[in-house]
């Protein structure tokens, strides 16, 4: 998304600035939309640090948004998105636990992690699972941890084996049978601008998320039918 089309961010939204979907961009992907975000979003946390309910500011901003069939007298934008159900809401969250993940948690109904194949993502995840109750006590029960995806595996390398084996021993089910390999064109992707699916869908890596795509949708499934 250049930075020409990116008028209204995040931030904006976090902030109160703006209606989410002010802030909606579409992509070159049949169905896929984005909230983009910017440099800004760098000093939210402090922004945020004083104001009511700081924890809830993207919950709230999803709660407003309208729903599919509620038309209202406003943006084109939030007309195009009241006439556009999502199936899912991504958000992407930094590589650290702080404010912003605290808001991305409080808003979602589940979590996905991705875990790279490496010692020190064990430290963590074990860090992550402790703020995961954290939220689930104070802020959002209905939290939980959706599944977790092995990352950047290296079959050549036997700390990636390790790192594998000894994450499905302890959480058992909720790690994802499809594993993510290492890929030198899913790292070339994103100086393209492009999806590793766009870029080259018939590569490793690309093959691999696809199939990860198609066992989240299933496990969807199966949790659906068990809570009706």
């Amino acid at each position: 998304i250049g930075r020409n089309e990116r008028k209204v961010s995040a931030y904006d939204v976090l902030i109160g600035a703006a209606l989410i979907e002010d802030a909606i961009v579409p992509t070159k992907v049949p169905g896929l939309d984005i909230v983009p975000s910017t440099m800004d979003l760098l000093g939210a946390e402090l922004e945020l640090a004083s104001v009511p309910r700081r924890s809830h500011r993207l919950r709230d901003a999803l709660a407003r948004m309208p729903r599919n069939g509620k038309q209202r007298d406003t943006s084109e934008a939030e007309q195009r998105m009241s006439q556009r159900p999502y199936s899912y809401l991504l958000i992407d969250c930094p590589p650290s636990l702080n404010l912003l993940t605290i808001n991305a948690m409080t808003a979602a109904d589940a979590i996905l992690v991705p875990l790279q194949c490496e010692f020190f993502a064990l430290e963590g995840l074990s860090q992550l699972l402790r703020t995961v109750e954290r939220v689930k006590t104070s802020l959002n029960p209905r939290l939980d941890i959706q599944g977790i995806v092995l990352t950047m595996f290296d079959q050549r390398n036997k700390l990636s084996d390790q790192v594998a084996s000894d994450v499905r021993t302890h959480l058992g089910d909720k790690v994802y049978r499809t594993v993510i390999p290492r890929n030198v064109r899913i790292s070339e992707a994103p100086s393209y601008g492009k999806p590793a699916l766009v870029y080259d869908h018939r590569c490793a890596g690309s093959k691999a998320y696809m199939k990860l795509a198609a066992e989240m949708i299933q496990r969807e499934r199966a949790i659906r039918r068990s809570a009706a």
